[in-house]
């Protein structure tokens, strides 16, 4: 199989045919582009997510918190707390633990999150640090939003821009060999969007709101995030690609590489479907917390998933199940 996550088909047919559903507290499950379970505990629900970095050599404790907590926001929630485990190579020194620690920790407190518990050994099963996080939170359930929320009708929007994630991933890991296209300035500037992958704050506005349904474009990009989000609804969509905001910078990168920047990974953007009776409301709300974001299409009950790359001619692309991250490309 190819480097990344497993594809939608094989993780269909592979995983979730496995698993069983056998308790009726249990009001979020595994599906395709779920980004979190969801458990009622008394009055309120507890929400849970998992997920590893293995895509990225640096920003180990920020990456882990930032991608664990994004998906806690993605169903309305507010974290509480992370568990972390690290496996680490023979030969790691103490201090790097300690400094992706520190750096987990730091970035989880300013989210309102602690740090747990988890675990932490070296082993010869593994050939760099890998960090792997489970998050927990809490809500209402009638603030509870699922990926497999969307409905035929609703906008869809996009904060903030593409490959967020991705630019100060490969910012931070091919530095001297962007220095080719990149000046010192723009570098920083890549680097620097390592402190923007949050959409802590966009949860939080959608879960208020009532938007329809919420995922965090990660591994696949946004045109992955959207397929998943389509795919669990049980919808299609069609999308206009000249709204996407592409910094230029990430366009410089991306035409270098030869890669596709609606395809890398991309925390930092919230993909949100939102019925147009409430579309103001959220406009309104981003705005107010000063988030960018664009009105990037529409979802159908027809479940053909279309992007119009030319606006004049209206000629269009199939958008496909999300293959290997672009970023394995590079750094795989």
């Amino acid at each position: 199989m190819k480097v990344g996550k497993l594809s939608n088909d094989v993780l269909s047919e592979s995983v979730l045919s496995e698993i069983r559903a056998i308790r009726k507290d249990v009001l979020i499950r595994p599906g395709v582009g779920e980004d979190c379970a969801a458990v009622e505990l008394g009055g309120e629900v507890c929400v849970l997510t998992t997920d590893p970095i293995t895509g990225s050599g640096s920003n180990l404790g920020k990456l882990a918190v930032h991608v664990c907590l994004n998906d806690i926001a993605s169903s309305g929630a507010e974290a509480v707390g992370i568990l972390l485990t690290l496996l680490c190579p023979v030969g790691t020194q103490t201090d790097e633990i300690s400094n992706i620690l520190k750096e987990a920790n730091e970035t989880a407190n300013a989210l309102g999150a602690e740090i747990l518990g988890g675990h932490t050994e070296i082993t010869a099963a593994v050939n760099k640090i890998i960090v792997s996080a489970t998050a927990i939170g809490k809500t209402t359930r009638e603030q509870l939003v699922k990926t497999a929320g969307a409905g035929a009708g609703d906008f869809i929007y996009l904060t903030k821009q593409v490959a967020t994630e991705g630019t100060a991933i490969l910012a931070h890991d091919c530095e001297e060999q962007l220095k080719a296209v990149l000046t010192e300035e723009e570098v920083q500037i890549a680097k620097g969007m390592m402190d923007e992958i949050s959409v802590v704050i966009e949860g939080q506005i959608g879960g208020k709101v009532g938007v329809s349904a919420m995922h965090d474009a990660t591994e696949g990009g946004v045109l992955g995030a959207i397929h998943e989000l389509c795919e669990a609804s049980q919808k299609g969509c069609i999308l206009h690609k000249n709204q996407m905001v592409i910094h230029p910078i990430t366009e410089k990168i991306c035409r270098y590489y030869g890669i596709d920047p609606l395809k890398l990974i991309s925390s930092g953007t919230m993909v949100i479907t939102v019925s147009p009776t409430l579309s103001n409301a959220l406009e309104t709300a981003l705005n107010n917390r000063h988030i960018a974001y664009s009105k990037v299409g529409l979802i159908t009950e027809i479940q053909d998933k279309v992007m119009i790359i030319d606006e004049n001619t209206l000629e269009s692309i199939h958008v496909s199940s999300p293959d290997a991250d672009e970023l394995y490309k590079i750094l795989g």
